[in-house]
């Protein structure tokens, strides 16, 4: 039943060295409960098996650690278990500039009071009024731009 506890204790340390070094960087935490797991292995070692049983559980602490180490610091470990998927689209909206010229028309699907919606060629764009506040359903002129609005007028 020693040898339970010894090996449990072996085991809990190394999962608490391994989440140190993987999930909980800098914070010492897992490094001061493996500590505290290796530590009370190698005592319930010596007390219960002597010299050499602590010796052996002090070699077979180091070589575990220096294996859980070199597994855990390796970038092929994690990567299995990493997003492989790539996401190809954008979010990115295309400049109305690049699409509009001045002088385009089109007519406004909201109030603009001074911002608001305008459809120009079947698109919709955000708008600013160059002056007052204009009505919904009233056609307008494109005569510049501001970012990615478009600035309109009223046509008369």
């Amino acid at each position: 039943m020693e040898l339970f506890y010894i090996v449990l204790l072996v085991f809990f340390g190394l999962l608490f060295l391994v989440a140190e070094l993987v999930l909980l960087p800098g914070v010492s935490v897992g490094a001061i409960l493996a500590m505290v797991c290796y530590g009370s292995s190698i005592y319930l070692a010596f007390r219960d098996f002597g010299t050499l049983g602590g010796v052996v559980v002090i070699v077979v602490i180091l070589a575990l650690s220096l294996v859980a180490i070199v597994v855990s610091l390796r970038a092929k470990t994690w990567q299995r278990f990493s997003l492989r998927q790539e996401i190809r689209s954008s979010n990115l909206a295309t400049m109305p500039a690049d699409e509009l010229q001045v002088g385009d028309r089109g007519k406004t699907l909201s109030r603009l009071s001074p911002m608001g919606k305008v459809e120009i060629g079947g698109r919709i764009y955000e708008a600013k009024s160059t002056g007052a506040y204009v009505d919904p359903q009233r056609e307008v002129e494109v005569v510049g731009f501001e970012n990615f609005s478009v600035i309109v007028k009223i046509v008369e």
